[in-house]
């Protein structure tokens, strides 16, 4: 019979990697709550309008990428191609504009996107994103960038660089869409298919294709920075000046746009020179407008998004990945028989107290039980047959050292003993 494997562009996390799964969420969920972020959760799949909306009808993640089917009701379903839209539904259909602004949230979640898998990029991958709502200032700009900068220095990842660019407003895109179409319009015979509709719809997407052909040609077009109204300039000014004064070093980058239509003003992605083409680690910027567009309040916004399986590729690269297996504290073996029903109650005891306790549940020889607790990397390990039955006694044993402490065969005796000597 055919082995059934997992589908193409998804991957699972084996228990050997887990644990450096573990230690970085654990480290993204501490971080976000020291800048004040608490969390939220939201469905796996929403209506196919809400990315229309808040995404953009014209992005590849809703022309190319999107995976959406019709449910049993005969609704347009699509599995979350990315988090922000989501969070923003859920803001508006609780009314959290109503608790108090500004309101800061994070999320870890899987998203999905159908496209080429490759190194960083997997059709079902996962995200930390942090989302604020309710702060127009500049220096929420910069105090969102900065968690970005702390998160990806506390994690000991160095080889990495700041881009930088406003997108402007409504406003003052208007002239610059017009000055886009007026260039790109004379370059129609050798743009793509894709970029062709685009240029009477949003011809900003034009700068975000992946094709080499529409990217050589996008280096010559009119850059952004240059159409910015006064208020844009200011704002994206006042941002560069706060990043100067925490030391936040940057690169000012014009084509930059990000591949979402919700942007406005600032865009940011932190690259790495150790990931090749897919070398954005951690990118976000402001949405003031997505609220409304989606039938909520005017209410400004801002975040990023950092891809787990990502962040864990430029650790690797950097040779930083957490780790190490969750070992127990304490191995309790059995050498007869009659010990053998004594050991399972001990086991529930000790782990009843706390203690990250195992024994064999495969009757095991005496001598393949202490292989097994050599395997598994157990600190301590006791040995419990007819006479440590009989006297109410037994030795623990230090596995890395071989030393050999005795002490009353109880799970406290056992707790307080190994407890002492870690």
């Amino acid at each position: 019979m055919e082995k059934i494997t997992a589908p193409r562009g998804t991957r699972d996390v084996l228990p050997e990697e887990s644990r450096s799964w573990q230690i970085l969420e654990e480290k993204l969920r501490s971080l976000a709550h020291r800048f004040g972020f608490s969390e939220i959760r939201f469905p796996t799949f929403e209506e196919v309008a809400l990315f229309d909306r808040g995404v953009g009808d014209t992005t590849d993640v809703v022309q190319k990428e999107m995976y959406d089917f019709y449910d049993k009701g005969d609704r347009h379903i699509a599995l979350r191609p990315e988090g922000t839209a989501s969070v923003v539904r859920s803001f508006i259909e609780h009314s959290l504009h109503a608790k108090g602004l500004p309101l800061k949230v994070y999320y870890i979640a899987p998203n999905f996107r159908y496209e080429k898998p490759q190194a960083g990029r997997l059709r079902e991958h996962h995200q930390f994103g942090v989302e604020c709502f309710g702060a127009a200032d500049a220096t929420a700009d910069a105090e969102v960038i900065s968690l970005g900068a702390t998160l990806l220095s506390e994690l000991g990842i160095t080889d990495t660089e700041l881009h930088l660019n406003s997108c402007g407003c409504r406003e003052c895109r208007k002239n610059y869409h017009a000055a886009l179409t007026e260039y790109f319009s004379t370059k129609t015979g050798e743009l793509c298919e894709t970029c062709n509709d685009r240029l009477s719809r949003n011809p900003m997407r034009i700068l975000d294709c992946k094709s080499e052909i529409c990217k050589r040609i996008s280096k010559d077009a009119p850059k952004i920075v240059d159409f910015l109204c006064d208020s844009c300039r200011d704002h994206f000014e006042k941002l560069k000046t706060c990043l100067d004064e925490i030391g936040i070093k940057y690169t000012l980058d014009p084509m930059l746009v990000r591949g979402l239509d919700y942007y406005t003003n600032t865009v940011f992605e932190f690259v790495s020179g150790k990931l090749g083409a897919q070398s954005t680690v951690l990118g976000g910027g402001r949405y003031n407008g997505l609220v409304e567009s989606l039938g909520g309040p005017e209410t400004p916004g801002l975040g990023f998004g950092c891809g787990i399986e990502r962040l864990m590729l430029t650790l690797e690269a950097e040779g930083k990945l957490p780790g190490g297996r969750i070992s127990p504290d304490i191995f309790v073996a059995y050498a007869e028989a009659d010990a053998e029903i004594f050991s399972h109650k001990l086991v529930w005891e000790l782990r009843a107290l706390g203690v990250a306790a195992e024994r064999d549940t495969t009757c095991r020889s005496l001598k393949a039980q202490m292989k097994y607790a050599s395997k598994l990397g157990a600190k301590f390990c006791v040995v419990i047959g007819g006479n440590e039955l009989s006297e109410g006694k037994a030795n623990i044993k230090d596995m890395e050292s071989g030393e050999m402490r005795e002490c009353a065969l109880s799970a406290d005796e056992i707790k307080a003993l190994i407890g002492g000597l870690k």
